[in-house]
């Protein structure tokens, strides 16, 4: 089997509602797509959701590198030898994890395919579903608690709010949100570097007794160590996010311990591959992965659920990032009840991508 079409475009697919972050605001969402074929007819897809201020990568570096570089190394190679393919591509590019992610995915779409299984089932098959948490931009108050109320109802029971601008008014939030869903949902917080450690400390003892279960990310990247002094509060796990982008990020936040858990998006490690050696990482010090997101199409979040699902330290699931996605033409290829995903049965990742 080699391969003998590449193709890839890129589509920014907006959201039906924009959102805010500490450090962004967001209304439309780059995927670039690819397509490979093999000699055979049999095709796999992928996606790439590049975010600059993760990883420095813009979508059109991704898209040129998609059409060139990974073009020029995809043809004529036989895509079930994926090591053979990723390997010297890692090296080419190592700057651009969401293009690698990408054909990460191409080839694991593929070798599903080949063998007649999901992917998942490929990778371990250790669970079958998983839970997924819902996020809730930067809002007012009562918009916020709004939205809760409305996420609960349809179905969810894990809840992220995002914040990091004001402490005060993130503790406010937080506060409210807790007495209006009550005591059985999950609540996480997502302060996206916004914080010193000081407000970090602060923030953790005034929602104590609102029972956050995590706190993702509250100091700036550029100094993990910060993270360190946050992780003695012992009623909040402490997670990285920005401050993971590889192995050697991994080695040292759990190797030091300087969290209680990593955030693994495959678009900032780099694919699948990738993400389960960083994983594997934190599970040898004992800090588990949740798996996260950027906003993704349907097809990226297929990716995440399919590691997630493949490996037992995966315990939290945050991949909501295709939810408010207009005419992403990836639709479908997750399947969400009351607050939990499930995979395709078909090959690959269950998606053709026409």
């Amino acid at each position: 089997m080699r391969i003998t079409q590449v193709e890839s475009w890129r589509l920014d697919l907006k959201l039906g509602e924009p959102y805010a972050i500490a450090y962004e605001s967001y209304d439309t969402a780059p995927n670039i797509f690819l397509r490979v074929e093999t000699d055979g007819g049999m095709r796999g897809v992928g996606c790439a959701a590049p975010d600059a201020h993760v990883t420095d990568e813009t979508p059109e570096m991704v898209a040129a590198a998609l059409a060139g570089p990974v073009r020029e190394a995809l043809l004529g190679a036989d895509p079930l030898r994926r090591m053979q393919v990723l390997v010297p591509l890692r090296e080419a590019l190592g700057e651009l994890p969401a293009a690698l992610a990408a054909v990460d995915m191409a080839l694991l779409d593929l070798m599903g395919k080949a063998a007649g299984l999901p992917v998942w089932r490929l990778l371990g098959g250790f669970r079958d579903c998983m839970e997924t948490s819902v996020t809730i931009g930067i809002l007012p108050e009562d918009e916020t608690v709004r939205r809760a109320r409305d996420r609960v109802g349809q179905g969810f029971r894990a809840l992220k709010l995002k914040g990091g601008r004001d402490v005060e008014d993130d503790i406010a939030r937080v506060v409210k949100v807790r007495e209006a869903v009550g005591p059985k949902i999950e609540l996480r917080f997502d302060a996206n570097q916004g914080y010193t450690v000081e407000q970090a400390q602060r923030f953790l003892a005034a929602v104590r007794a609102a029972d956050l279960e995590i706190l993702e990310q509250p100091t700036p990247s550029e100094h993990p160590d910060q993270l360190g002094p946050l992780t003695l509060n012992p009623a909040t796990a402490v997670m990285a996010d920005e401050s993971l982008l590889d192995r050697g990020d991994a080695f040292k936040l759990a190797g030091e311990r300087l969290v209680d858990l990593l955030n693994v998006k495959l678009m900032k490690v780099g694919g699948i591959d990738e993400a389960m050696r960083v994983s594997a990482v934190g599970a040898a010090v004992g800090v588990h992965t949740m798996v996260g997101c950027m906003d993704e199409a349907a097809l990226g979040i297929a990716a995440g659920l399919h590691f997630a699902l493949a490996r037992p330290s995966v315990t939290y699931a945050d991949l909501d990032g295709h939810l408010d996605l207009i005419d992403d033409p990836t639709d479908g290829t997750v399947i969400l009840r009351d607050g939990t995903l499930y995979p395709s049965e078909r090959p690959g990742f269950g998606c053709t991508l026409e």
